[in-house]
């Protein structure tokens, strides 16, 4: 039962043709030509740091709508048009639950469609070669759109940066796995349509992105939670290679999440379809988007990962490709916050003393009493001590197993750890961003997204109670992420040192108003969590 609860936990928070040239300008810097014909952005309604003047486009096409015959298909090139289409709106969001309350990632009405696969580019300058950022948003892979006011890209595009971000298909509609879909699928796959949709945007972002001053030759990939559990399947998945260069994981790894049992998601799968009463693919494809989602919640379908081994996208559980070194040869940066659990996964309140020690031991065996001794503190029950054990294990552990799959590669490899506490707030809510805490606004501590808003450079376009530290925080955050995506290095000028990570010194820096490096965090913790038979 025990085995049963913490794998439940963990995997609950997961995871035409046309005659006009591609990637050709026009004469006008807002209007560009793409593969499916021209597109006229707009500039953004905010202007960066830099003072640089940024164009967005918004809701372009990747790929077809993927409804009627195209509902769990892996995505279709988009159809030409002819004239310059206006970019100036973003897309529905994929559909997803809606009116949903939980912490700082509260979620009222939006606009959802299945008509969804559209991305969004901002840029300063089309006139050269910039490095690209690709955005893949979080949200346990079942909620969430890349468009959000916190993702806004013009202050990483004000930094010299052309930023792209994404919607993609989610819940049941991108992850659905079932023999019936197998059966259609010329690799007998079922599944991980999300992941398909990531890489028919990549693949894109490769035609198109010299159009808008961006280098298909240095794209980064980068993600936060679901978005950063993405980042890390597609490095395992050979459909992807060759598409990005370098990449950024936030807080979730792949290499500890999917466990062998039911890995092609059949055996939920299963039920998701049974309750809908389709025997047919036909039958299947005229359930209403509604009934789908409402079938997905009665089977408790989300309660496993989304993401599946389907044997084309992911041929093999990806913690194998990455511990037999097999995974995409790119440089990466990579980390996790002081207090991620907060809210994330919920406590066992009913658990006992004895509980905990049976859970332990069954981990970790004889070394389970000293795991317990090092998370212990006056006043913590059973329950609090396991949620502190499954945050780490599943986070810290499994961003640092990363980093080490990584670095034996012998790519360059720089881990973090983010200790600064942000203001709690609704994150993709402007009217009220406000987000009653019993100890105030900080209280939460650094929690589960509380990078976002920092990474983006957005802490006065979105939440309340930002002060001069947290703009200091998001410059070096903006800087070492930006110089990444430039060099596959973060160090540059106006940013402390950052040393590579190795698995001796685990050096690890620090991000806090003065960024500074240690040699390991919770080491001796996570050392223990690495008993061979749990790889």
């Amino acid at each position: 039962m025990l085995r049963t609860s913490v794998i439940f936990y963990l995997l609950l928070f997961m995871g035409c043709g046309s005659e006009i040239e591609p990637a050709q300008m026009l004469s006008s810097a807002q209007t560009v030509i793409v593969s499916q014909g021209a597109v006229e952005g707009v500039q953004s309604p905010y202007t960066p740091t830099s003072g640089a003047s940024v164009t967005v486009f918004r809701g372009l096409p990747y790929a077809q709508p993927p409804v009627g015959e195209l509902r769990w298909q892996p995505p279709v090139a988009p159809a030409s048009w002819q004239g310059a289409r206006k970019a100036d709106t973003f897309s529905d969001s994929c559909y997803q639950p809606q009116h949903t309350s939980n912490f700082v990632w509260r979620r009222e009405a939006f606009p959802v469609s299945e008509d969804c696969l559209y991305l969004n580019v901002w840029t300063s300058d089309t006139k050269r070669q910039q490095p690209v950022m690709v955005w893949f948003h979080g949200g346990a892979h079942t909620s969430g759109q890349g468009h959000s006011p916190i993702f806004d890209g013009s202050e990483l595009a004000g930094q010299g940066v052309v930023l792209v971000t994404i919607n993609y298909r989610l819940g049941p509609f991108g992850f659905l796995a079932h023999p019936l879909l197998a059966g259609e699928s010329l690799y007998g796959s079922a599944g991980n349509y999300g992941l398909l949709d990531k890489i028919a945007a990549l693949r894109w972002v490769q035609n198109n992105v010299a159009a808008f001053g961006g280098d298909p030759s240095n794209v980064t990939i980068f993600g936060q939670s679901a978005g950063s559990q993405s980042v890390c399947a597609l490095m395992a998945s050979p459909l992807a290679e060759g598409l990005f260069s370098k990449a950024i994981g936030q807080s979730a790894a792949c290499v500890n999440t999917i466990p062998e049992q039911d890995a092609n998601g059949y055996e939920r799968g299963r039920k998701l379809v049974d309750a809908l009463d389709a025997t047919t693919l036909v039958a299947l494809r005229q359930q209403g988007p509604e009934t789908v989602l409402a079938a997905s919640e009665s089977t408790q379908w989300a309660d496993a990962s989304r993401i599946t081994v389907d044997g084309w996208v992911l041929p093999e559980l990806p913690n194998a490709t990455f511990r037999t070194g097999r995974q995409a040869k790119v440089p990466l940066l990579l980390g996790f916050l002081a207090d991620e659990g907060v809210e994330l996964f919920p406590v066992d309140t009913a658990l006992t003393e004895e509980g905990l020690d049976s859970f332990l031991t069954m981990l970790w065996g004889d070394n389970g009493q000293a795991l317990k001794q090092l998370y212990s503190q006056p006043g913590l029950t059973p329950g609090e001590i396991h949620h502190a054990v499954v945050t780490d294990y599943f986070m810290a552990f499994g961003m640092r197993r990363w980093a080490e799959y990584q670095q034996a590669i012998g790519q360059p490899t720089f881990f973090y750890f983010m200790d600064h506490v942000p203001p709690a707030f609704h994150l993709y809510m402007s009217e009220p961003p406000e987000l009653s805490l019993p100890g105030g606004p900080r209280s939460g501590g650094a929690y589960h997204s509380g990078d976002l808003a920092l990474v983006f450079g957005n802490t006065d376009k979105v939440g309340f109670d930002w002060n001069d530290v947290d703009r200091k925080v998001s410059k070096n955050m903006m800087r070492y992420w930006v110089n990444f995506a430039r060099s596959g290095d973060p160090n540059g000028d106006q940013v402390p040192l950052w040393p590579a990570f190795n698995p001796v010194l685990q050096s690890t820096q620090v991000i806090n108003e003065v960024p500074m490096t240690v040699q390991g965090v919770r080491r001796p913790q996570l050392d223990i969590m690495a008993k061979p038979e749990l790889l």
